[in-house]
């Protein structure tokens, strides 16, 4: 009889962490859920390898269990199991994640950061798409046609001659009207859209884990700082229900979807077909689900520059670096990286709202 191997199935290494197989299990039941088309078995299958695996005295006995019965198949008389010892508050644990270890995010001045000197807070805010023509156009052709009324009463012109200036006179005061009528129009169209969502910058909740919450501080802390910036926490892909992406920021009309994650201190890359690394090997402690959500998202919002972060909390005591390769779908960065690089790639337009973007990733938040 063949037993299912809980840690193959939820794709961990038999030493995992319990944070490591909590991510696992919650990665892999969003896209096995049966409302999203997953099988009901394999949902299942994944629901009692996490409750047995996420409880210590049930994963050791587990683990004794598989260990007897590959030794059967194997024809080999199995070697006794030694438990092991719960650590005493005198061992030091040097492995593994430190339940009570919380990260501390980067003190940035802003001298320290580029893109902050060209941001100033109190820049007006501008609203995308502008309906109508803006104070300039309309103050030029105002002048234009005062300069026309100007010279048509200055000259003595032979009657004819004036019947046609004053008519088209006339037809300029015409077009004239309807451009102030339609910026008025869209000057109204702004003041609804600021009266509807105020000085709001931040929308949703983000998750309860220590990484989404870390990240929420970090993405109101600094990315604030640009005018246009707007924050969304906990949001779906397209027809999906569930929270699939952590965060997203919004500025202008560019986008980046931000997955969260508290992995062990080292260095982290990702490779140009998302696989990722850990100090030079293969990392199998962990996974990226967003290049997913990128595509989602750059087929949701088209003519909105989309890309994807997975911010990389450290979940012990030590230094978390990331390699600088732009070929990831979705690279890893350590929080100060991604202040300096995400807050100079959304400066390219600080002080801009698209207003029809904003309510359709608004659309996608469900918490």
């Amino acid at each position: 009889m063949r037993v299912v191997d809980y840690y193959e199935l939820l794709g961990v290494e038999r030493g995992a962490s319990a944070a490591e197989i909590r991510s696992a299990y919650l990665a892999r039941a969003k896209a096995a859920h049966p409302d999203v088309g997953g099988s009901t078995e394999r949902f299942h299958l994944l629901q009692q390898a996490y409750q047995t695996l996420r409880d210590p005295a049930r994963r050791a006995e587990y683990d004794r269990a598989t260990a007897r019965l590959r030794a059967a198949s194997a024809g080999v008389r199995p070697r006794p199991v030694t438990v092991p010892v719960p650590r005493t508050a005198s061992r030091r644990r040097d492995f593994g994640d430190d339940p009570d270890f919380v990260p501390v995010l980067p003190r940035l001045s802003r001298e320290a950061v580029a893109w902050w000197h060209a941001v100033e807070p109190d820049d007006p805010v501008h609203y995308l798409p502008r309906t109508g023509p803006g104070r300039v156009p309309i103050a030029a052709s105002l002048g234009g046609w005062l300069v026309l009324v100007a010279a048509v009463l200055a000259i003595d012109l032979p009657l004819p001659l004036l019947l046609i200036c004053l008519g088209l006179l006339v037809a300029g005061a015409g077009a004239l009207f309807a451009l102030l009528r339609r910026h008025l129009a869209d000057a109204r169209s702004a003041r609804a859209f600021v009266a509807e969502f105020g000085g709001r910058l931040v929308f949703g909740r983000p998750g309860t884990e220590v990484a989404e919450r870390l990240t929420a501080r970090l993405l109101g802390g600094y990315l604030t700082a640009l005018p246009g910036v707007r924050i969304f926490h906990g949001l779906a892909l397209p027809g999906s229900v569930f929270a699939d992406v952590d965060h997203a920021v919004l500025c202008g009309r560019r986008l980046v979807l931000v997955e969260s994650k508290r992995w062990l201190p080292g260095h982290y890359a990702a490779d140009g077909a998302g696989g990722l690394w850990r100090n030079g090997h293969p990392f199998r402690g962990g996974a990226i689900r967003l290049p997913k959500a990128v595509d989602a998202y750059r087929a949701l919002l088209p003519g909105v520059e989309v890309r994807g972060v997975a911010l990389v909390h450290p979940s012990r005591p030590g230094e978390i670096t990331t390699d600088e390769s732009a070929e990831a779908p979705v690279p890893p960065m350590h929080a100060e990286r991604f202040v300096r690089e995400v807050g100079a790639w959304l400066a390219a337009e600080p002080a801009t709202v698209d207003r029809d973007a904003f309510r359709t990733v608004l659309g996608q938040v469900v918490s």
